[in-house]
């Protein structure tokens, strides 16, 4: 059959090792020619105390083999370790994470038969950056990150896959009425882009009701692109929809590497039945086949799967009394696919990948940088004050301290709190004082870092407790920073 590629398989945690060995023996069943090469991740490896998930022998297979099949992984939730998925995906630069959601009516139970979407998620940014911090006694940090070039990189990419894919529209959500700064970029950057893709529809949306329309209009929607947490969220409310999130498949992108697998978890709850079902894990290798230019093992095999599903072979996640004719293990299901192997659906249209057509799509975000001028002109200084000093207290307290920067407004969360505050019982630990070089925003002077050094050396000496600062920024003569709600 000639050379074999060579993939890296991890078989994961809970349920990844009884649907990873049904998956690989119906990809040995229909003679795929790949070679799979064993690694192992996840709750075994940090129980061993790799806080990583993953042994470094791991990390060398990965960059030789450029192609990871992966089963779901076990994380822990509100402490522990890192998701070894998110780990898996910043340090792999995976930056798209493509979710196809098809609906299988009427052998999967759903009320929109139409659906044939793909929700495109940034996959590297956002607050999946997971840079977190306790700041105080009571208050809790977590920083949304966005990059011009990752905007651009997922966005673009967005357009080629509905390109190469034959969409007809691309569909952006963001919250840019409210983050107007970091979803405002991402907003824009479609814009831009769409722009350059004459023949393809766009639309953008806010994610709430973006969300809303997924749920109750799914059909409306061919492709969406958006920012990392959205999609993480719009991509388990669409599988859902379709019928069920045991179904669906993931590709994981980058321009070096590529990683797939199943959208659900590890279901430890589960694990070792016998009963999961191995679709999700079997459709994400579907996509790994096309990804390393195998379109015709991936039709064998997706055509082998729907034909399964119309035969009513069901495992219990799926199984109904109106279209299943068994209920069928996990195992079982696999080998009810490998019989199959040949077969064409008759209720669905059968699949028919091309060669050549359907291989990775290169995105390097590689758009002509433009350098504006910055000029540092005010410092946010955050303050914890468990004492509940009040605000107009802890403004005359600052407004004794020398130097060209001026108090201009007191915030807590986002909220301003002074001067003139009409907030009745306003939170008080934890606050934000914002010092500016001018109160005119249309006259911010130029100020220096040893300005910023200089004012925190004075609130010391009035024993306040900084916590955290933020320097303010225009960007030519734009502010860089947003008003304060309230301002």
């Amino acid at each position: 059959m000639g050379i074999k590629t060579p993939i890296t398989i991890a078989y994961g945690d809970g349920i990844g090792p009884e649907i990873m060995r049904a998956t690989l023996h119906i990809l040995d069943a229909a003679q795929a020619p790949i070679d799979p090469q064993l690694i192992e991740v996840g709750e075994k490896v940090y129980l061993q105390g790799n806080t990583s998930g993953i042994p470094h022998a791991a990390w060398e297979l990965l960059k030789r083999t450029k192609v990871l099949l992966k089963g779901p992984i076990t994380t822990p939730q509100g402490g522990g370790y890192k998701s070894l998925n998110v780990t898996l995906r910043k340090t792999l630069s995976l930056f798209a994470n493509v979710r196809p959601c098809v609906s299988y009516a009427p052998y999967i139970a759903t009320n929109y038969p139409s659906v044939d979407l793909v929700i495109i998620r940034e996959n590297e940014e956002d607050t999946y950056a997971g840079i977190e911090h306790r700041q105080t006694e009571e208050v809790y940090q977590c920083l949304k990150l966005i990059t011009k070039p990752g905007c651009e990189q997922i966005i673009q990419y967005a357009f080629e896959y509905a390109q190469k894919f034959n969409r007809k529209k691309v569909t952006c959500f963001t919250k840019d009425n409210i983050m107007k700064m970091t979803d405002g970029l991402f907003h824009q950057i479609f814009n831009e882009i769409a722009a350059e893709y004459k023949t393809i529809e766009n639309e953008h949306l806010i994610v709430d009701i973006g969300t809303a329309l997924l749920a109750s209009h799914p059909e409306r929607f061919d492709i969406i692109v958006t920012l990392n947490l959205y999609g993480d969220i719009i991509s388990d409310v669409a599988a859902q929809v379709v019928g069920s999130v045991g179904l669906a498949g993931s590709a994981n992108i980058g321009t070096q590497m590529a990683m797939f697998e199943a959208i659900h978890g590890s279901a430890p709850d589960i694990a070792g039945k016998n009963i999961a079902n191995p679709s999700g894990l079997l459709n994400a290798a579907i996509q790994m086949l096309i990804h390393i230019n195998q379109p015709e093992t991936a039709s064998l095999i997706e055509n082998a799967w729907l034909k399964t599903l119309e035969d009513g072979m069901h495992t219990a996640d799926i199984y109904s009394h109106t279209h299943s004719k068994q209920k069928v293990g996990t195992q079982e299901f696999a080998h009810a696919v490998i019989e199959r192997l040949g077969q064409q659906p008759s209720h669905f249209k059968p699949v028919h990948y091309k060669t050549g057509a359907y291989t990775k799509i290169e995105c390097y975000g590689g758009r002509p940088h433009v350098c504006n001028e910055k000029k540092l002109v005010g410092v946010d200084i955050f303050i914890d004050n468990p004492n509940d000093r009040p605000a107009h207290e802890l403004a005359a307290k600052l407004s004794t301290l020398n130097g060209p920067l001026q108090l201009i407004v007191i915030t807590s969360r986002g909220l301003k709190i002074w001067p003139h505050s009409t907030i009745d019982a306003p939170y008080l630990r934890h606050c934000c004082c914002r010092f500016q070089s001018s109160s005119d925003l249309n006259n911010l002077q130029l100020i220096t870092h040893q300005t910023i050094i200089d004012l925190l050396a004075q609130c010391h000496t009035l024993l306040l407790d900084v916590i955290k600062t933020e320097n303010l920024y225009t960007f030519d003569g734009k502010l860089g920073f947003t008003l304060a709600q309230g301002q």
